[in-house]
């Protein structure tokens, strides 16, 4: 009805219809189209369509980050390394038993996979690949140490497990260890770095960092079966070591622990 009348000062000047308005309108409503005053107010522009609700922004994936990384966004990067470093962190703290040690290896793991991004073939996911190079970083520290012959007396070492208690990070994934437990303790952390380091890596991976066997067979590039076999082997040794030492292996202990 707005485009059918013209408003021009008292009078009003009907606008043409088109032919195929006429035809679908009846006598009756041309009449009272006809009969409206010229001082009719103007009709109200219609109400605007309600607003959306806030748009959700998809959180990027490890992947997205990945792509973004490779066409140049260095911001993508430094996200994945918020991401992960707190649990690469606590692989590396757990592997090395050392804080510095781990601090170090966790840079270098970030640095390393930051070099190495074009070569990553998407098979696995970033994660799992940035915690295989971890893995292999820890390693190398590890036989570095052995290699360099460094010997340790009795009070250094145990002074060096004990003082693993207070480090926030590590007791975060382990429960605090009182008086009564302290001896156990020791033994147990010698147990574990008394293991090969096959079998003490897939028990870290697996028993201490939660990590599922399909996940670990991926990161240490060996068959979910062999995997299983390793965990049962290192948890076996485990009970022998801490015999020879005249401990037995306390099954709560160690479910609290997550070693059993």
């Amino acid at each position: 009805m707005s485009n059918a009348i013209v408003t021009t000062g008292s009078s009003a000047a009907r606008a043409p219809r088109p032919d195929s308005t006429l035809d679908s309108l009846d006598a009756a409503a041309l009449a009272a189209v006809d009969d409206v005053p010229a001082s009719a107010p103007e009709p109200r522009e219609p109400p605007p369509p309600p607003k959306s609700g806030p748009t959700l922004t998809r959180v990027p994936s490890d992947r997205d980050l990945v792509e973004r990384t490779l066409r140049g966004d260095a911001r993508a990067f430094g996200e994945i390394v918020l991401r992960h470093q707190k649990r690469i962190f606590r692989l590396t703290l757990h592997m090395l038993r050392d804080r510095a040690e781990a601090e170090d290896v966790t840079q270098e793991t970030f640095v390393r996979a930051y070099g190495a991004l074009a070569r990553f073939d998407g098979r696995s996911e970033p994660y799992t690949w940035i915690y295989r190079i971890a893995v292999n970083l820890s390693l190398n520290a590890i036989r570095a140490r052995r290699s360099a012959r460094r010997s340790k007396t009795r009070q250094e070492e145990e002074a060096k497990y004990l003082a693993m208690e207070s480090d926030a990070t590590f007791r975060s994934c382990s429960p605090p260890v009182d008086a009564a437990r302290r001896q156990l303790y020791v033994a147990l952390a010698r147990a574990i770095d008394g293991l090969s380091d096959t079998l003490r890596t897939t028990l870290i991976v697996v028993c201490v960092d939660g990590r599922s066997h399909e996940e670990a067979s991926v990161i240490l590039g060996a068959p979910e079966g062999t995997i299983a076999w390793r965990v049962h082997e290192a948890r076996r040794k485990l009970r022998e070591l801490l015999a020879e030492r005249g401990f037995d292996l306390d099954d709560a202990l160690l479910r609290d622990r997550g070693v059993s």
